[in-house]
């Protein structure tokens, strides 16, 4: 892998010495991509340019056998930490970016070359264009051992990243920004147009990605500080300028995949206990108030709303992280990560928004998350904003007490009970594991629903096989009626747990009051 003064871009190549920084600038920085994105937000949008239709076309396992050779990264003969692997055009990825290396202040272009990449044949290699380009990069850091380059970060599609700590597998994304995620007809998806990497000193344990984002409504310059390790930490600065006003803004957005999970039917067929990347939204305001939220396959489009004024943190979680939970030796879902967005200034008045798409497969990703302000954008005004993202296991970030494990719901139906004892009725079996102070005085449990439902044989009791306490109680539905709850313990009048919050519509409640040999709601 070579840098050469030469920039690469819409399957054009145009002689280019080092590029300069701004005027009246000796080096290149920040400030500078802060410039491009101004100055594009003054233009109106121009769509980018797409790859042959050839490489749109490919199937997975053709994608898959285009093949990026370790030995063209670069930086692999410089002794240096990192290393950047360019991620191949096709399939899914199907805009051109440019990748430039920043060196002593002065840009350099990274150019594309046939012999970095092995291919499915050699028809295939001919007919590629000599000037592809790329579609992002994935940089590798030594994370497992001294001596193993291992991805940990990648850049490609959209505005999409995503990133494991050290005893991860790819699951979950971030994303730049969302943008008209829960509105008709669709939603908009500003892309990275392109990045600046600082070539990083020798011994460095963060590298500095700069990147420009650039979409119909809004432009964005973007500083990634990242830092690999147990727990991969990237601090992210955001400057935004809207072109017009959309519907809604996402800040901070993460995407995900629920399928089914503990508290949901399994699909027929499936023998496996569960599938998903996440098990459940976490949340913590600005009173010291945690709060969780399992997610749902729902049946219909689900949007889901928290008042979260200057937010200290939320996140998608995997807290399950068992193996036995998923039984999947080739996924690993007990080895995907959790990320933690942690805001580094105020935000302000907001809300953040949770949405849930109906999935028939775990192939598609049907959660995001993001933080929504109270106030539009608006064309002709600048906006900053300041985050962490931390992708690692859940224990990133853990409530200080206790905390959710399991969510298990079924029929209200006690053996032995005559079927119209229950019609209607759900049993709720929450755990919560933690630490918790010694037993003086009686654990209760604090749960409420809302006026269309009932709630009753609210029990708790110490969990002395899993350690914690189970919570369980019976909820009486009303048809067609959506079912919110929320529920934590305490003792005396202290609170000992985060507060669990649940909604489970009609449509995903219904399924689970079809109690074999009795008749459904």
């Amino acid at each position: 892998m070579r840098i050469v003064s030469s920039i690469l871009f819409a399957f054009l190549v145009v002689p280019l010495v080092p590029i300069p920084a701004a005027q009246g600038r000796t080096r290149f920085s920040f400030a500078d991509v802060i410039q491009e994105a101004r100055v594009t937000s003054t233009h109106p949008y121009v769509p980018p340019p797409r790859v042959p239709e050839f490489l749109s076309a490919l199937s997975y396992d053709q994608y898959q056998a285009i093949r990026f050779i370790p030995a063209q990264s670069l930086w692999h003969d410089s002794g240096r930490n990192f290393q950047v692997q360019p991620v191949p055009l096709g399939l899914y990825y199907t805009t051109p970016v440019v990748i430039e290396i920043v060196r002593n202040g002065a840009v350099y272009p990274l150019r594309f070359s046939k012999r970095d990449f092995t291919y499915p044949s050699r028809a295939f290699s001919r007919h590629l264009p000599r000037n592809s380009g790329y579609a992002g990069f994935k940089l590798t850091f030594p994370l497992t051992a001294p001596d193993i380059q291992n991805q940990f970060l990648v850049f490609a599609g959209a505005s999409y990243f995503r990133a494991v700590g050290r005893p991860n597998h790819f699951g979950l994304s971030a994303r730049a920004i969302a943008v008209d995620t829960a509105f008709p007809p669709g939603e908009e998806f500003p892309l990275f147009r392109k990045f600046w990497l600082l070539e990083p000193k020798h011994g460095a344990d963060s590298i500095t990605v700069y990147a420009l984002l650039d979409g119909p409504s809004v432009t964005g310059a973007y500083r990634f500080q990242v830092t690999p390790g147990g727990a991969t930490r990237i601090a992210v600065q955001a400057a935004l300028f809207f072109r017009k006003t959309p519907r809604a803004v996402g800040i901070a957005p993460l995407t995900s995949m629920f399928f089914f999970g503990t508290g949901t039917p399994r699909p027929a067929g499936e023998w496996r206990p569960a599938v998903h990347d996440s098990d459940g939204l976490q949340m913590e305001n600005g009173d010291g108030e945690w709060l969780w939220r399992p997610l749902l396959n729902p049946v219909h489009f689900l949007v889901s709303s928290f008042a979260l004024d200057d937010p200290v943190g939320f996140g998608l979680m995997q807290r399950e992280e068992r193996f036995s939970a998923y039984e999947d030796l080739g996924a690993r879902y007990d080895l995907r990560p959790s990320a933690w967005v942690v805001p580094a200034n105020h935000w302000g008045r907001g809300q953040l928004e949770l949405v849930e798409i109906p999935a028939s497969s775990e192939t598609m990703d049907n959660i995001v998350a993001y933080w929504v302000p109270r106030k539009p954008a608006q064309p002709g005004r600048e906006y900053h904003y300041a985050y962490r993202v931390l992708f690692g296991r859940a224990g990133v970030a853990r409530p200080p007490a206790g905390y959710v494990r399991h969510t298990f719901i079924g029929s209200g139906l006690n053996p032995g009970m005559p079927c119209d004892s229950a019609k209607n009725t759900l049993r709720f079996v929450v755990d919560f594991g933690g630490k918790f102070p010694p037993d003086r005085d009686a654990v209760h449990a604090v749960v409420s629903a809302d006026q269309s439902a009932r709630v009753s044989q609210v029990s708790v009791m110490r969990n002395r096989a899993a350690g914690g306490y189970r919570l369980s109680f019976l909820v009486r539905v009303q048809a067609e009626r959506p079912l919110e709850l929320r529920a934590f313990l305490q003792r005396g009048r202290n609170t000992l747990t985060e507060t669990w919050s649940y909604l489970l519509p009609w449509s995903n409640a219904r399924p689970l009051l079809e109690t074999p040999g009795c008749p459904g709601a």
